[in-house]
């Protein structure tokens, strides 16, 4: 009798945990979204300075009793789960993980602080549109390897090429090619930050033509994504 009864309860859990369509579920994953803008919005605030002494006590009350719901949601993911490995090492289990335990383990350095913030990463769980942005990547893996590996390769030969025409000039910029990786990865995303930059007429020509390129790349990937969203959102 008692095992049936913990049998019961073990489904529920798992019905509430893991299938967020239900309405507990929803209502659950409901309350986890706000206790976790409310997580980030207590670490986001405990970086300010000056803060009074009973705010910086109302953060820390904030903190530990959020952290502590999130270890025991954690723990039931993991004890209600179908496969309890295959959750640990799912993309979601590694950011529960992260965003958790390193708390507990490695006190509160500064790096386990940067680690809290992947908390945002959880607010995708309960976003249902994003499931089509998944299938929209595994739809089209094959246009993205494509694209990716053109990438790697655009990335290598505009620090080579940046290198030969700029490192007699500007030495300390583009002193070799990994040192110009930095400016290719900066002109091919068109971001262009303007702390390093050509000045030879023949570098800023060859800049020229990366920044096109570049722009090719970026609307490339951009359009094999909305292409696959598209016949998917169809589809549906």
């Amino acid at each position: 009798m008692t095992g049936g009864r913990l049998e019961h309860a073990r489904q529920r859990l798992r019905r509430l945990l893991h299938e967020p369509e239900s309405r507990p579920g929803r209502i659950f994953d409901g309350v986890l979204q706000i206790l976790i803008l409310l997580s980030l919005s207590a670490l986001t605030i405990a970086s300010l300075e000056g803060l009074a002494a009973w705010a910086v006590s109302l953060l820390f009350v904030i903190e530990v009793v959020t952290m502590g719901i999130f270890t025991v949601e954690y723990l039931l993911r993991v004890a209600t789960a179908p496969s309890a490995r295959r959750y640990i090492f799912s993309f979601w289990g590694v950011v529960d993980f992260l965003a958790v335990f390193p708390y507990y383990i490695f006190n509160d350095s500064q790096w386990v602080r940067a680690l809290r913030f992947l908390r945002i990463f959880r607010l995708l769980r309960f976003n249902r549109s994003l499931g089509r942005f998944a299938a929209a990547f595994r739809a089209s893996k094959h246009e993205l390897i494509v694209f990716g590996t053109t990438a790697v390769i655009m990335l290598f030969v505009a620090a080579a090429g940046i290198y030969q025409f700029e490192h007699k000039a500007q030495p300390e910029a583009f002193g070799s090619i990994p040192e110009s990786l930095w400016w290719a990865i900066v002109t091919l995303t068109t971001v262009g930050y303007g702390d390093v930059y050509p000045i030879t007429p023949m570098g800023r020509i060859f800049t020229g033509f990366i920044m096109i390129i570049g722009l090719g790349v970026v609307a490339g990937f951009t359009g094999v994504i909305a292409s696959a969203l598209s016949r998917i959102r169809d589809d549906q």
